[in-house]
Parts: C-alpha cells; sequence; structure tokens
C-alpha cells in the first residue's frame, strides 16, 4: 500500500485550467484520478499505467490529460477548458497491478486513496 497526497486544487472560472498532482509514498504501477460532487457517486475521470497506456471518462476527453512521473511517484491531471460541471472533490488513487487492457475507471479496482482536493468552478 501507499500514501497518496493530493495538491493543485482551487476556484476557476469556466474556461480555465488548473493541473492536479498527486505525490505516493511508494511507487505504484497503475494509477487514476475520481471526482465527486456533492449528491453524487465518485466517478472515475482518467487512469494511467507505467506503460503510459491511458483511459478517459468521455466527458473530459479533449480537455483533461493525465500523466505519470514514475522516477518521482507523482500523478498530473492537466485539466483545461473547465466547466461548472467539472466542480468536484478529485480524489488520487492506485493500485500495484498491471491490468491486461486499459487501466480501468471502477471504483473498487484501486486500493489506496488520497483524501482529496476541491475543484471549483463558476
Amino acid at each position: 500500500h501507499v500514501q497518496l497526497v493530493e495538491s493543485g486544487g482551487g476556484s476557476v472560472q469556466a474556461g480555465g485550467s488548473l493541473t492536479l498532482s498527486c505525490v505516493a509514498s511508494g511507487y505504484t504501477y497503475t494509477m487514476a484520478w475520481f471526482r465527486q460532487a456533492p449528491g453524487k457517486e465518485r466517478e472515475g475521470v482518467a487512469s494511467v499505467d507505467s506503460e503510459r497506456r491511458t483511459s478517459y471518462a468521455d466527458s473530459v476527453k479533449g480537455r483533461f490529460t493525465i500523466s505519470k512521473d514514475n522516477a518521482k511517484n507523482t500523478l498530473y491531471l492537466q485539466m483545461n477548458s473547465l466547466k461548472p460541471e467539472d466542480t468536484a472533490m478529485y480524489y488520487c488513487a492506485a493500485h500495484n497491478r498491471r491490468y491486461t487492457r486499459y487501466p480501468p475507471l471502477i471504483v473498487n479496482e484501486y486500493k489506496d486513496w488520497g483524501r482529496g482536493t476541491q475543484v471549483t468552478v463558476s
């Protein structure tokens, strides 16, 4: 297991950009970003593995970019063209497992979670 610490959240106007970071206490093969808005279920945003294979939710394709620096054990999420509906608590997640196909966007597949960072788009 690893500990995960997110940063980079904040308040931004619609159309703006933010970059989230997540530092892991150790190496982990697959990492992902999830988000949860008030009153809604947690949903997958993007995932990446150490082979740089990625998955994206349809709602963020073309606007968000996930990346992983294996040397620094750090996960990033570059968010552009932000919309009010992107407002949520964003969580970093990790699972030290290689998936046969693309890294999943399923909550139950991830074993380690950060405490989250708030993103507010107005």
